[in-house]
């Protein structure tokens, strides 16, 4: 079956019969419709022009009758050729021959299956498409298929005529075999290299519209105005929001960093490229973890043709750019993006790491350093411990059980005293495996393909190619048959969770990836509505979330196994009936083997719900097509990344949709699948602090403390016996939040280029944008609800945090199937307000926003679920607070905003005690009085936009406010000294430090607020330079533009290790750093400033590639009261008049000792800081040797250390509120003019 085709109900059960029956059919209509194409052409094409439209309705009918003709019941093909050139025309019916030839040897065609043309084909044509289009995949420009020879050069001559009309040019033809959305106007074109490297070209570019298509339009102005606007649109994936706070969203803070809000969206995009080589961490030396990583990190420091170690990074830094790596465990991927005007050169430099690395000697130390503090901040992350863990449990010799991190003692200690030679070694393994053969590039920019292939042969043929065969490790199956499977293991997690992880180790899944079995079985098991396994737990209120599957990582699914793991979080509850909760489990997994997939109708407790698994698996296909069909573009060096890495996977035709569309339903494969899931081959993970003091084991590389249980036989009996299914569980209902209505609306008020406000009372205010650019149907909803009571306490602010919690877990259930259908919702509890977020195809939008407000307009919490929400409550402020980052963010806004509680606070008035009924008394106050403001963009009209507001003032009656409420905080002026706050570590587990030195300007304007972000653009490469290259103070080294409720600074800021450095030598580092760089800035030439400002100009003209990067702009905006929706433009121009001399003096003005400075220290545990070591000794065997105290440390009180005598100008702060009691407040300001 044409990857662009599903099915549904089969035409005719014999299967073999309806290929041939379709495909007679379809050439039979063929014929017909070119007998009907001779008989009504006209003699000369302008008079074929001026009969279309009196003739198009009645050929369109004929055709129509023909199909309908000859179709078997229940089959309907719809190809509308109603095209406007008679060269068109010829091209559509070559079309529609390969189709048919592909029918052959594919699945059947269906009732709702519509046999398509090429959507872009269409539409550059004059011809309409119908819905019924709606979430078919299409190739480039048609699905290619074998095509009979007695076509010959006809078809070639209409190819060609098609690819230069419709593509950019004769020099801008793709690959037609590449499977692509309708949506991305992009141009694909596969190459081989004479080296083997494989390569992806992809085009961006769009020209100016041809005479031809202008005359077509003017033509077809009316019959065609339906569909403008459908049609050849460039637009991309939305990106996933960010998150205010990564744990559990408890609240954001009021200080922009100034991510991601650069860019102006109307210019180019950036150009990127991503390299994937075949080989990872599997293929480490026995004797040498890690080396894979370690070789990752070697290749970036110079070239033979470009020597300099940090030159690369520099040359992007100086040109808007950005990169990255990662090793997996079979795979090694490298990215970056820079300007468009630059890429080519960036390209050359780039492929050096493949061609003639340096990796000097003298760089080995230093870098294996910079290895080991990223080994050292992964360890305290309970997520790199299991899979530690897991991987220990492999058979021995099983590349599962490496150590792939990598860290000073593998690559640096053991191989001193073992004398082997890393530098050798490092230089063999690039030798051995950095290839050509199994290299894959993907390559994106605004050229021609022809251009990009001319580059790419030129630049990469030179990449080596030793002919040796590609690491394989697929004969190493079953790696997890062995007997320290299937067992329970109690884990002592760093992070205060219960959780419980049930987990299958499968043959590998990859060669069914048409399929997707994992993905569908996860999609039931992860299901949240009524019938649903977290569903029956939450009613027990013994589990808060579910989440089913194989993330597709190298861990989790390779060559020698795939993972199915169900991972759940557990209440207190929860976890003292860890064993029935399993039991849930495999009841409902017994209930879908039972089943099968092959089963039409739900087992005896669930016979209203004529739901089967075909159904559910065609439910997800049209949610997914859907997707797919109006996919929005994602930003150009996170595609490239992917589409690199889906070439080592996926046949050519599916490199953009092997990893995204579930193409066929095979029951056969899904029953196979399922079979697995016995309760004999799972294997428990059990984690809780409860474990602390009964687990004497200790994980080798990460320290994790574990035990290890036989399963209780009671339990095993139970499950592997006649288990009784559960009455609560069945299958899901059928979704009502699919969008069907992809209509784009027309507009119904004056186009802006910003949005407008076009409500505005006492009670709230909405503003509003149509958007004209992405032209997709989607939208983007959000409101503030703007409220006096929640600062009004640190016991109302928990309040708070309580109220949106137990609200989103309110609508967990009838939100979930909105959520699968691609409408996306998030609650976060803002300082001053709560933030709805809502997004997604705009048809069923409103239903999302409506059951929003109306839950919080009826919110409720019965006392049980109350006590669940504040104990876990409670977890997330003690996880937060252990984060090094988190508690040096928390100290600095302590000191800095005036009135704003702290975690700490928050976690004192929490465990204080609270009750359901002042839960219930504080929503009440919150929804007595409010602000309601919103931003509404995308396939909305103005009316239906303004009903949102009315809805919430209607639905929750509010009163208005009895005065402003600001949306900030009031900043204190810090006196003009240098003060030093230093902090201990709240988790006694780990040796993580941080150290931040922040220097304050003030309440200034916008075009202070642009030089600042000049500055750290020019900061960003030397830092990274001095701070982690040279000093290898740590892995995150990093300067940052600080806008702290509308009062400027900028910070620099090391994460390191107590084991190696003390934060007072890194202060003095950074101290170092900062004289460096101030002597470049005094000598940097006017050429270096000019080009630097035309790289941030350019940033900030980079156009966005999404609907969803404008609304974060927009919401940013409003969210703060500020309105200023033409920044970006006011920024440029604010660049564009700045001088190097400004620069410089501003600098100056704001260093030395008579600067507002304020160093933030959050100290690790390690010999450095004189104190304890992370982590306790261990006897041989893994054991630890004493059962020391608790790793969970008191968070409920913060512990100041004085500072050393090394930093002797500076203050220390012992108390901050003595501290900041005196001083004096900056007025409320925001960042106008």
């Amino acid at each position: 079956m044409p990857r662009s085709l599903r099915a549904t109900e089969p035409i005719d059960d014999r299967s073999t019969n309806s290929y041939l029956t379709f495909s007679q059919l379809a050439r039979g209509l063929l014929l017909h419709v070119y007998a009907f194409y001779r008989r009504q052409k006209p003699r000369g094409e302008s008079d074929w022009l001026q009969t279309k439209r009196q003739g198009g309705r009645e050929r369109e009918m004929r055709i129509r009758a023909l199909l309908v003709e000859r179709t078997p019941a229940f089959c309907y093909v719809e190809v509308l050729l109603l095209t406007a050139r008679k060269r068109a025309f010829i091209i559509a019916l070559f079309r529609l021959t390969r189709c048919v030839a592909l029918l052959r040897t594919k699945s059947p065609v269906t009732a709702r299956c519509p046999l398509v043309c090429g959507r872009t084909f269409l539409s550059a044509h004059g011809a309409t498409v119908s819905s019924s289009l709606a979430g078919m995949p299409q190739t480039n420009k048609s699905r290619t298929g074998p095509v009979a020879d007695s076509q010959g050069s006809a078809q070639a001559e209409a190819s060609a005529a098609e690819n230069r009309d419709a593509e950019g040019g004769e020099d801008n033809v793709g690959d037609s075999e590449i499977i692509k959305s309708p949506s991305d106007p992009k141009q694909y074109r596969y190459i081989v290299l004479d080296n083997g490297l494989r390569a992806l070209l992809i085009s961006d570019y769009s020209g100016p519209a041809t005479s031809d298509d202008e005359e077509e339009d003017e033509e077809d102005e009316g019959e065609e105005e339906e569909e403008e606007g459908e049609q050849d649109e460039e637009s991309g994936e939305e990106a996933e929001e960010g998150s205010e706070e990564d744990d559990e969203g408890v609240g954001s803070d009021d200080e922009d960093d100034d991510e991601g809000k650069k860019k102006k969206g109307n210019a180019e995009k950036q150009s990127a490229a991503a390299l994937c080589v075949g080989v990872g961490s599997f293929s480490d030396p026995s004797d040498l973890p890690g080396l894979a990583h370690f070789l990752e990190h070697m290749v970036f420091m110079g070239s033979e043709k470009y020597p300099s170690e940090n030159g690369f990074d520099a040359f992007l830094k100086k040109h808007g750019g950005s990169d990255n790596a990662s090793t997996d465990c079979e795979r090694t991927i490298f990215q970056f993006d820079v300007q468009r005007k630059s890429f080519k050169e960036a390209l050359d430099r780039w492929a050096q790491f493949f061609i003639c690395p340096l990796m000097i000697r003298d760089a080995i130390d230093r870098e294996v350093e910079a290895v080991d503090s990223e080994y050292q901040l992964a360890k305290p992350s309970d997520s790199h411990r299991k899979e530690m863990l897991f991987g220990s449990l492999a058979k021995p010799g099983h590349p599962m059980g490496k150590f792939c991190w990598g860290n000073a003692e593998t690559l640096k200690q053991e191989p001193k005293k073992m004398k082997i030679n890393v530098y050798k070694r490092l230089r063999a393994f690039w030798k051995k495996h950095y290839s050509a053969h199994y290299m894959t590039l993907a390559v994106q920019s605004k050229e021609k393909l022809d251009t990009l292939e001319e580059w790419v042969r030129e630049i990469f043929s030179k990449v080596p190619n030793n002919g040796l065969p590609q690491p394989d490790f697929s004969n190493m199956l079953d790696p997890f048959d062995t007997p320290s499977f299937s067992k329970l293991y109690r884990v002592v997690p760093v992070r205060k969770v219960h959780a419980l992880n049930i987990t299958w180790a499968l043959p590998p899944q990859e060669q069914h990836y048409r399929v997707k079995p994992l993905h569908y079985i996860s999609w039931l098991i992860g299901h949240e509505g009524t019938g649903s396994i977290l569903s029956v737990l939450r009613k027990k209120c013994w589990a808060l979330a579910l989440f089913g599957g194989n993330s597709e990582t190298g861990f989790d699914q390779n060559t020698t196994y795939s993972i199915f793991s169900i991972s759940i979080t557990l209440t207190d509850e929860g976890f003292q009936n860890f064993y029935q909760v399993t039991h849930l489990v495999f009841q409902y997994l017994k209930m879908l083997q039972m089943l099968g997939p092959q089963q039409r109708h739900c087992h005896k407790h669930t016979l209203s719900i004529k739901h089967s698994y075909q159904k559910i698996y065609e439910e997800i296909q049209r949610i997914e097509a859907n997707e797919f069909h109006y996919q929005e573009q994602i930003d150009p060096i996170e595609y490239v990344e992917d589409i690199c890495e889906n070439m080592q996977l996926f046949p050519k035709e599916d490199f953009l949709t092997g990893d995204q569309l579930m193409f066929e339903y095979n029951p056969e494969v899904i029953s196979a699948a399922l079979s697995l899931l016995t309760p004999e081959k799972a294997n428990l993970m059990l984690l809780s602090p409860e474990h602390e003091g009964q687990c004497s084991l200790r994980e080798k590389w990460f320290g994790t403390q574990y035990s290890i249980e036989d399963i209780q036989p009671e339990w095993m009996e139970q499950w592997t016996g006649n288990l009784e299914l559960s009455s609560d569980l069945h299958l899901p209902a059928e979704n009502k939040f699919i969008a069907t209505d992809f209509t784009l609306k027309p507009p119904d008020c004056p186009d802006t280029e910003f949005p407008a406000q076009i409500a505005d009372s006492d009670k709230g205010c909405l503003w509003y944008k149509k958007d004209n650019k992405f032209k997709i149907p989607k939208a983007f909803i959000r409101f503030h609800l703007i409220s006096p009571v929640i600062q009004q306490s640190a016991k109302n602010v928990v309040l708070f945090d309580l109220l949106v919690n137990i609200l989103g877990h309110n609508l967990a259930e009838p939100a979930y199937e909105a959520e699968v259908a691609q409408l996306e919702y998030k609650l976060v509890a803002g300082e001053h307000g709560l933030v709805i977020k809502v997004k997604g195809f705009n048809h069923k939008l409103p239903l999302l926003f409506h059951l929003i407000i109306d839950h919080l307009a009826d919110f409720s919490a019965s006392p049980d679920v109350f006590s669940m929400f504040a104990e876990q409550l409670k977890k997330t402020y003690f996880n937060i607070l252990i984060k090094p980052e988190k508690l040096s963010k928390d100290v600095r806004l302590l000191i800095l905003e005036h009135s704003r509680w702290s975690m700490v606070e928050k976690y004192q008035a929490l465990t204080a005690g609270l009750t359901s009924q002042e839960l219930t008394e504080f929503s009440r106050a919150f929804r007595a009085e409010l602000y309601a403001e919103g931003l509404v963009q995308g396939n909305f009209c103005s009316a239906e936009s303004e009903q949102f507001l009315q809805y919430v003032t209607d639905k929750l009656q509010f009163s208005k406010l009895p005065a402003e409420v600001p949306v900030m905080f009031q900043v204190v002026e810090l006196p003009l000294k240098h003060h030093i706050c230093k902090v201990k570590s709240l988790n006694k587990g780990d040796a993580n430090s941080e150290v931040t030195v922040y220097y304050q300007s003030g309440p200034k304007a916008l075009r202070e607020h642009t030089l600042m972000e000049l500055l750290v653009m020019h900061m960003e490469e030397p830092c990274f330079d001095f701070l982690r290259t040279k000093e290898t103070l740590g892995y995150h080294v990093y300067p940052t533009c600080r806008n702290t409720s509308g009062v400027l600074g900028f910070s620099v800021t090391v994460e390191t290790q107590a084991t190696k450095f003390s934060t007072e030598l890194v202060e003095l580092k950074i101290e170092d750093f900062l004289v460096s760089f101030g002597e470049k800035l005094n000598a940097l030439t006017e050429e270096a400033f000019n080009t630097q400002v035309t790289a941030l100009v350019k940033l900030k003209e980079c156009e966005d590639t999404h609907l969803g990067e404008e609304v974060d702009r927009n919401w940013a905006e409003v969210v703060t009261q500020q309105y200023v929706f033409d920044r970006l433009n006011r920024e440029i121009e604010a660049l564009k008049q700045m001088t190097r001399a400004e620069l410089v003096s501003w600098f100056q003005e704001h260093r030395g000792l008579s600067s507002r400075k304020l160093s933030v220290h959050v100290v690790g545990f390690g010999v450095e800081e004189n104190g304890e070591e992370a982590g306790g000794k261990k006897q041989e065997g893994g054991k630890e040797e004493d059962g020391s105290s608790s790793t969970y440390g008191e968070v409920s009180k913060l512990t100041f250390l004085p500072a050393s005598p090394k930093i002797a100008e500076a203050i220390t702060i012992m108390d901050i509120p003595t501290f900041t009691e005196g001083l004096p407040l900056f007025p409320y300001h925001k960042i106008l003019e």
